[in-house]
Parts: C-alpha cells; structure tokens; sequence
C-alpha cells in the first residue's frame, strides 16, 4: 500500500490526517456516492471491488451510558450484547445517530473509527485479523481508507472480539 504523501492530503479528512500524522501505510478510495443506495458499506464494497468482509463499518452504540464504537464487516451486523460483554457492559443499544455525529464529528454513512472528535473506547469484530488488509470510512460517504486490522487497532486503542453476526 502506497502512504500518501501531506500534500495528497490537503484537505483530507480528520480521518486521513491522523492516519498520515500517525505515519501509517493506507490507501484512499474515493468512489462516487449514489444517496438512493440502500446500505452505504455495501455500496462502498460494490463501488471498490472489494469482498464485504474486508469492508467494515463504523456503528456508535450507548454501553451503560458510554458511547462506543464498533467495527463490524458491512455484510453482517452487530451483536450489542456481544459489544457489551467485550467492554465489561452489561447492556447496549444504538446510539441517538445525532448525538453519534455531534461526538465524533462524521455524519451518519460517513462515520470513521478514525480521528474522531472525542477518543471513545472501540471494539474491532475479531474477523478483521483474518485479513492483511481491510477498509473503512475515511470520514465522509464515498471514501473509504484500506489499512491493515493492526495499524486500526493501534489507533483507536480497540479491543478485539467477536462482536459481529452475519
């Protein structure tokens, strides 16, 4: 993976921006984001070329009055008790998407696990270890970052577990 340089980034995202400041190998896909798609992750997957269990999306749920984030393959979905249980919680629900995009700082479809406003604890689906590679938001629709689960993981201080359900 090629890094990109600060002046490919110029104007980037916060996303973007840690992920260089970090010195972290990444790679930037941009593709053009149809509204009228019925699931931004699958829709990001189909416009890259890439399988949907390489392609996780960022959800921010409400562990016991917490936000959180978690990071789960787009083809699947969450298992909230499963998010719980990884951070010591005892319960899970999603989180108010209004108050999700005031903390981190994204809107909803475009929401990063990555240089988000306020730090929250993250849990990254154990599966991302099964590949050297995967993508997320680069923190709007219609962009995505590839970057190995490692390099993630270290960023967002995650967690690692089996949180997603497909």
């Amino acid at each position: 993976m090629a890094k990109k340089s600060k002046k490919q980034q110029s104007g980037g995202t916060p996303a973007t921006v840690a992920l260089t400041a970090a010195g972290v190998d990444h790679t930037v896909h941009a593709y053009d984001h149809d509204p009228s798609h019925p699931s931004y992750g699958q829709e990001a997957a189909e416009a890259m070329g890439v399988s949907p269990d390489r392609v996780f999306k960022t959800l921010v749920a409400d562990v016991d009055g917490t936000l959180t984030v978690a990071v789960v393959p787009v083809a699947g979905s969450l298992d909230l008790k499963a998010l719980a249980s990884a951070v010591g919680g005892k319960r899970a629900a999603m989180a108010d998407p209004t108050l999700a995009e005031r903390t981190t700082g994204y809107v909803r479809g475009g929401i990063s696990p990555l240089g988000q406003r306020k730090k929250l604890p993250t849990v990254l689906d154990d599966s991302a270890s099964a590949h050297a590679t995967i993508c997320v938001s680069a923190g709007r629709r219609g962009l995505e970052v590839e970057l190995s689960p490692a390099d993630l993981a270290a960023l967002t201080s995650a967690v690692l577990a089996p949180i997603g359900r497909l």
